[in-house]
Order: C-alpha cells, then sequence, then structure tokens
C-alpha cells in the first residue's frame, strides 16, 4: 500500500481516557439493562456466573487485540489486522462483516433508549433513534476529538450512577435477617446444568464485544504502545465487576419470574433501594428510578457514539487499500473521514426503519465471535511470519496457548448460540467474498498478500515483500526510525567499526556508554532495554540491519549510535517459549528517541 498523503491521515487525538470511555462505553447497553432477565431463563442464579465468564473468555481476543493494534495502529482495526495477516479476501470478509455487526448493535442499542425513556416521556422510539443518529454523526464528523469528549461526559455519568447503586444494593444486604432471606433467591444455583449456563454464556458474551471497538481508531490514539492496552484492561476490569455485581443484585432482589418479564430489572431494584432520595411530586417514578433510566440513556448513546465512531473507521481502511471505492478515502478540514461517517450513519437510519434490529443485532454477535477466533489467529501468524517489522509495543501474555483458548472459545459459542446465527454469519462471508471477487481481485492497486504467506516461506512458499515495507512505515509513523532532520542525526552520531564479530550483549554496553555519556539515561537502563525490551523500546531487523530503539520520556532530541561489524553480528531473542538467533546483521543503529515526540 502506497504511503498517505499527511493531509490524509488521522490527528491523534485521544488519550487513555478517551479510549476508556469509547471501550467501556460500547459494552454497556441492552445486554446489561435488558438482557439479564432473558439470560437468566436459560441457566437461573448462575447467570451472574455467566456473565463472570465470558468476561473472562474474552481475555484472548483483548490480548490479541491489543497486542495488534500497538504493532498496527491504523484506522479500521480489525480489518487491518486480518487483511495484513490472512490476506485481502479475509479482510474483505472481516472490514464488511464487523462494519455491518457494529451498524445492527449501535442501532439496537439507540432503540433500546425507547425501553427506559417510556418511564417518563412518552415518545416515538424510532424518530428518537434516528435524530440521535443525525445528532452523533455530525458530532462524529466535526472531530474525534469531540466524540471523545461526549463519550467521557457519559461514561462518567454512568459509572457514577451504577456505582452508587452497587455500593446501595450492597449495603442493603448487610443486615444478616436481610442477607438470608435473599440468599434463597441463588438457590437451586444451576437448575438447568452446564447445558444452560454455556447457552447463557453464549447470549451473555455479546455484552463484552464492544471492547475491542478502540482497535479501529488506533490511527488517532496518542502513544497508543501505552494508552490502548492499558484502556482495554481498565475497561474490561470495570465492565466485569459492574456486570457481576449488578447482575448478582438484580438476582437477590427480584423474584424469578418477575425478573424474567422485565426489560426495566435496574429501574425496578433502584425503586427499592433508593426510596430514600426525595422525589418530586412532579416525577411519575421516584429519584433512583430517574437516576437508573439517565444511566441507562447514557449508555445507549455512548454506545451509538462510539460505534459511529468506530465503525466508520472501517470504509476508510477498506478504501484505503482499493477493496471498495476510492471515495471513502477522502479526510475532511475536520480531520475525520466524513464521507465513511455519513454513509455508517445513513446505514444506521435505514436498519432502524426497516429491520427488527434487536433480532439482527443477537445474530450479528455470532458474526464478532468469528472475527475474535480470527483476530487470534492473525496473532499466531503474525509471530510465526517472523516479520522483523512486526514490532508491538504490547505482546499477548501466555502465547500462543492463549490464542488458542480464544479460537476455540469462538467456535463452541457459536455452535451454542444456534443454527440461525451460524447461517447468518455465513451469509455475510458469503456475500464479503462475493464482493471481493466482483470487485477487488481484478483491482490493480491490489497487489500485496496478508503475513501468512511469510509463514507458507518457511514451509517453502512464496511470500509478499512488500509486507515488511508497509510494517517499516509504520514504525516510522511511530516515531521510532523517522525524524524531520534525519541527516542531522545521521551525522552526529557515533560510529563503532568492527573488523571481527562480537557478542551482542558487549556491543550493547559499549553502544549504551556513548548514549548515556551524551544524554542523562543511566548506562543499566539503556543496556536493559536494549537486551531485554519493554513495551517502549524493541528491535526490528531486517535486511543485515538492526535498529535496537528506546522510547525514553523527557529525553530532548533524538541520538544513535552506529555500529557497522564486517563479520556480522547475530541477536538473540525470544519466540514463544524458545530463544532463536537471527541472521547476521553488518549495521546496528541503537537509537534513543522522545516518548513524547511519536507521531
Amino acid at each position: 500500500m502506497a504511503q498517505l498523503d499527511p493531509s490524509q491521515k488521522l490527528k491523534k487525538s485521544l488519550r487513555l481516557f478517551d479510549v476508556y470511555a469509547i471501550a467501556t462505553g460500547a459494552m454497556f447497553s441492552a445486554e446489561f439493562f435488558m438482557l439479564p432477565g432473558i439470560a437468566l431463563s436459560y441457566t437461573g442464579p448462575s447467570v451472574v456466573l455467566a456473565y463472570l465468564i465470558s468476561g473472562i473468555l474474552v481475555l484472548p481476543a483483548m490480548f490479541s487485540q491489543a497486542e495488534l493494534s500497538t504493532a498496527m495502529p491504523k484506522a479500521g482495526g480489525t480489518y487491518y489486522f486480518i487483511d495484513r495477516s490472512l490476506g485481502p479476501m479475509a479482510g474483505t470478509v472481516g472490514g464488511i462483516g464487523t462494519w455491518l455487526s457494529l451498524i445492527f448493535k449501535s442501532a439496537f442499542a439507540l432503540i433500546g433508549i425507547g425501553a427506559y425513556l417510556v418511564l417518563f416521556v412518552d415518545l416515538p422510539i424510532k424518530p428518537v433513534a434516528i435524530a440521535l443518529t443525525v445528532a452523533f454523526t455530525l458530532l462524529n464528523i466535526v472531530g474525534a476529538k469531540e466524540t471523545g469528549g461526549l463519550q467521557r461526559f457519559l461514561v462518567t455519568m454512568l459509572i457514577g450512577i451504577l456505582t452508587l447503586f452497587i455500593l446501595q444494593g450492597l449495603i442493603e444486604l448487610l443486615p444478616a435477617e436481610e442477607g438470608a432471606e435473599m440468599e434463597g433467591r441463588l438457590r437451586p444455583f444451576l437448575p438447568f446444568g452446564i447445558e444452560g449456563l454455556l447457552s447463557a454464556i453464549g447470549l451473555v458474551f455479546a455484552a463484552y464485544t464492544g471492547l475491542t471497538k478502540v482497535a479501529s481508531v488506533a490511527e488517532e490514539v496518542e502513544n497508543p504502545d501505552r494508552n490502548i492496552p492499558l484502556a482495554m484492561i481498565l475497561s474490561l476490569g470495570t465492565a466485569i465487576f459492574v456486570y457481576v455485581v449488578g447482575v448478582f443484585l438484580l438476582v437477590v432482589y427480584l423474584d424469578p419470574v418477575a425478573l424474567q418479564n422485565d426489560y426495566t430489572p435496574f429501574a425496578t431494584v433502584a425503586d427499592k433501594l433508593m426510596g430514600w432520595i426525595p422525589t418530586p411530586d412532579a416525577l411519575p417514578h421516584s429519584t433512583g428510578v430517574l437516576l437508573i433510566v439517565i444511566a441507562a440513556l447514557a449508555a445507549f448513546a455512548s454506545t451509538g457514539n462510539a460505534g459511529i465512531l468506530s465503525a466508520s473507521r472501517y470504509p476508510l481502511a477498506m478504501a484505503r487499500d482499493r477493496l471498495i471505492t476510492r471515495h471513502f478515502d477522502k479526510v475532511s478540514r475536520f480531520n475525520t473521514p466524513t464521507r465513511s461517517i455519513l454513509v455508517t450513519g445513513c446505514a444506521m437510519i435505514v436498519f432502524i426503519l426497516t429491520l427488527d434490529v434487536e433480532g439482527v443485532a443477537k445474530l450479528a454477535s455470532a458474526f464478532n465471535l468469528l472475527v475474535f477466533g480470527l483476530i487470534n489467529l492473525a496473532v499466531i501468524v503474525m509471530r510465526e511470519s517472523h516479520i522483523p517489522s512486526y514490532a508491538p509495543g504490547f505482546r499477548s501474555p501466555l502465547y500462543p496457548w492463549m490464542q488458542i483458548v480464544g479460537i476455540l472459545t469462538s467456535v463452541v459459542l457459536i455452535i451454542e448460540i444456534g443454527t440461525l446465527s451460524i447461517v447468518f454469519t455465513l451469509g455475510i462471508v458469503a456475500a464479503s467474498i462475493g464482493w471481493y471477487f466482483y470487485y477487488a481481485r481484478n483491482n490493480a492497486d491490489v497487489e500485496r498478500e496478508g503475513a501468512i504467506y511469510h509463514l507458507f516461506e518457511r514451509l517453502g512458499r512464496h511470500r509478499y515483500e512488500g509486507l515488511e515495507t508497509e510494517l517499516h512505515s509504520i514504525l516510522e509513523e511511530k516515531g521510532i526510525t523517522d525524524t524531520s532532520d534525519f541527516e542531522k542525526l545521521i551525522a552526529r552520531a557515533s560510529v563503532i567499526h568492527l573488523d571481527e564479530s562480537a557478542p551482542y550483549e558487549e556491543v550493547v554496553r559499549e553502544a549504551a556508554r556513548i548514549l548515556a555519556r551524551r544524554t542523562s539515561v543511566p548506562e543499566d537502563k539503556i543496556v536493559r532495554e536494549f537486551l531485554g525490551g519493554s513495551q517502549f523500546s524493541g528491535t526490528a531487523v531486517t535486511h543485515g540491519t538492526a535498529l535496537p530503539y528506546y522510547l525514553v520520556s523527557g529525553l530532548e532530541e533524538e541520538e544513535m549510535v552506529i555500529v557497522h561489524c564486517l563479520s556480522g553480528i547475530c541477536i538473540e531473542f525470544e519466540e514463544g517459549l524458545e530463544r532463536e538467533q537471527t541472521e547476521p546483521v553488518y549495521a546496528l543503529f541503537f537509537l534513543l528517541s522522545p516518548r513524547e515526540n511519536q507521531s
């Protein structure tokens, strides 16, 4: 893929809390405020366990998304990762399918506003959903920073009210007589056995799928190596706690039959728990109910807003790669993909008007599971392809077992969701492949192949050389290999000539000694980062050269030491549970770069 013109790049304006707000807001929707009663009918009181297990099962996809996002922080997230690892045909499937499923989920969230809003105001549901879609579309056009500001406000309000609800609910359980009475509602805990529990897990798993939406806006995140994985971890921790404790309170405070038939269960419980808050006579329900309605509206609105923000980056990324028309790769004067945002907003309005969005949204969760499986597979392909420029700032723990568990989990849960969901998923796959062969297959601009061919090369097949160049350009965008004054950096760099090979550790120590003398960074810390590495350091190796880099906070300007060895130096690195060695490298560029100046 050709380098993007600077005017067509998206502005990096999203910080840690923005990323946290996008991920958290995308998770709290109908699956939390409306679904617990339906899930209870599958597995009884163990619905609490279903929410907990679902949160744990999303860990492989979260870690894989975090690794890929820090290695390739590009718009389109899931599409981009699948395309670059498995090839453009798989990328077309992931891009179109994920775009549709995000639209379905977002449209469902905006329609879901009606279930809680009707408690206080009798308004037509679909016109309200359309009006909100238009408002969020316009806000997204203005800029990701402004969109992130609204998201921060909505999520802060949501978490604040839910925290008050949970604390009040737990305090009410403290008296022994109250706790004993409510404990009876947890028995029998697993009335329908393991099969019922698995069905409930498959149903509520969709509650956590919004977590990985942040991958689609990775290109707009400041310091993605830190902010993306940290925000994901914090967001998932928040969601698991609120989901599990919140649903537990519903189970112990509501009669099981009443809960199964209640589409606003949190409002019902809040009416019991928050009676101590004064209620104006003009309100048809208590102030406690009003607070929960506000939280629900904030949750549904944040899901719809984050959905447009995330989904609109898929047409942008696919247009950049010429898998769809180039009209969608334009960035407006607001540094946003206006045409992609508009087509996403219009598609949401069409679905709100014409489809049973709730039914389609549940079907779309099966496709999300398929994508999660492909994302876990993508990490395995990228790691095993041994592409030198694949240098993620965050690496998934427990590789490859984490990814294998994630793939198997996706398969099992898709089966548990049901035949209709499988048929729907296969339909999206077939339609996407059809589009690929109709439009993109014969497109002269689509010449790339995925990293899977690098893996095939290890088995004696060909590979796509352009991918290494593209990944190397991503390193440049992250501030690792490019400066505005590159010639001056080289001119002032110290140069070490070696006639004979030397151990890599000795070379590192000599380079660190020089760099420490020219900066305020301690020599032993530089050695440690170059040899061991962290999320802010690493080594890119390609074509007989190596670039050990270390991003340093507070460093005023970049410093470099160049080592030239006629005999070549081999660098050891960890791959999975084993240590492997690179081919000999003849030039090493030891680089210290300011962490704050990543662009």
